[in-house]
């Protein structure tokens, strides 16, 4: 067995960094895109400039939900702070 490959595989591993705080709903819905999406080089322009044009629509699609979904969770965290009588916190939250 020594010398013997095993077909262990980590695929593709990406890194990205961001200065002062994580990545905003733009670049996780371009990732979240690109991993359900993806054109090949070799399509007539046709096609491609349609793929182009859904892939679009799916990024705003992505985009919308991720910052619907932020934007409730942030209310949420705010009312459990009020609730709790932490009303500034709540709304510097809300703030943000």
């Amino acid at each position: 067995m020594m010398g013997e490959n095993i077909g262990a595989s980590l695929g593709q591993v990406m890194v990205a960094t961001s200065d002062h705080g994580g990545h905003d709903p733009e670049f996780w819905a371009e990732i979240t895109t690109n991993k359900i999406l993806q054109i090949s080089e070799d399509a007539p322009p046709h096609i491609r400039q349609q793929a182009e044009a859904f892939k679009n629509e799916v990024y705003s699609v992505i985009l919308r939900g991720m910052k619907s979904a932020i934007f409730s969770d942030r209310t949420t965290i705010a009312q459990t702070l009020r609730g709790q009588g932490h009303t500034q916190f709540a709304d510097i939250l809300k703030e943000l």
